[in-house]
């Protein structure tokens, strides 16, 4: 694979999550000038212009050009659009497709693009915007070892990457990963509520509650034995040990995996939805 200072890589989007992997690759010893943007939005451009130095322009053909990654970043309704514009483009070099469309399956993607082309699934997560992501990805048998390299110098910039051993592993990474903040955001914001109806100030309920979310992350982000963090913050007989068994009494471990499992469905119903749509254009 090529150094992360040789290859060019190009964004067809320059959104949100276009800007956290782009940062990340500016941190991870890509050059500026080595990135690319297609943005219709001139005011996206002039921010990705000024803010991270990169090439941000209105035709995603010529953002593509030359360009051995192409990141489509782009909203899911919008893919077949900015592919079918780029085509010329993507024939000419060939480069490896990262699609970050959420619920854009592979062989979807395919259909609209030069054929042969390596396309690569990726699901990064909100705190990708702070650089602490991580990326589900997903890439066929055909797609060789160092097109997978390249896909995972974007996979990982704003965080970390895995590699997943099916495309359906996706729908659950996006039920996991992807929707997981916000359920860690529900809990700690009913943490809080329950805390004021104790008799705390709203504003120390709400400070305590985020400190506590933040911090129980960066414990678990240094060691992932989820269960073994969880066993040493429970004393037998002591406080947090009262609080888990009422948890588990209410049906805690049910709740959380239905709602997992609600979270997949709906992301295999997305997927199945636009690759319909995807279909009846093209008849």
């Amino acid at each position: 694979m090529q150094s992360p200072d040789s290859v060019k890589i190009a964004f067809l989007g320059g959104g949100n999550m276009a800007r956290a992997l782009i940062a990340g690759l500016l941190r991870n010893a890509v050059p500026a000038h080595r990135i690319s943007v297609g943005e219709p939005e001139s005011a996206a451009r002039e921010t990705l212009e000024r803010e991270l130095r990169v090439q941000a322009g209105p035709d995603n053909g010529e953002a593509i050009r030359g360009a051995y990654l192409v990141v489509l970043a782009v909203k899911p309704q919008q893919a077949e659009e900015a592919l079918r514009a780029s085509y010329a483009a993507l024939h000419e070099r060939g480069p490896v497709l990262l699609s970050i469309a959420a619920g854009l399956r592979i062989a979807d993607l395919r259909r609209v693009c030069p054929p042969g082309m390596a396309v690569v699934r990726a699901m990064p997560n909100r705190p990708a915007l702070l650089g602490a992501g991580v990326t589900g990805l997903y890439a066929p048998p055909d797609v060789a070892a160092g097109q997978r390299g390249l896909a995972e110098l974007v996979g990982a910039a704003a965080g970390r990457a895995v590699w997943l051993r099916a495309e359906a592993e996706i729908d659950v990474v996006t039920a996991l990963s992807g929707s997981g903040p916000a359920y860690f955001f529900l809990l700690a914001e009913h943490m809080a509520r329950a805390a004021e109806a104790l008799g705390l100030a709203p504003d120390t309920a709400a400070l305590l509650a985020a400190g506590t979310l933040h911090g129980a992350g960066l414990l678990a982000n240094e060691a992932p034995d989820l269960a073994a963090q969880r066993a040493a913050v429970t004393s037998r007989g002591g406080t947090t040990e009262a609080a888990l068994q009422v948890l588990r009494e209410g049906g805690f471990e049910t709740l959380v995996a239905r709602a997992m499992q609600a979270a997949a469905a709906r992301s295999v119903e997305l997927a199945d939805m636009l690759g319909a749509a995807l279909q009846a254009r093209r008849q």
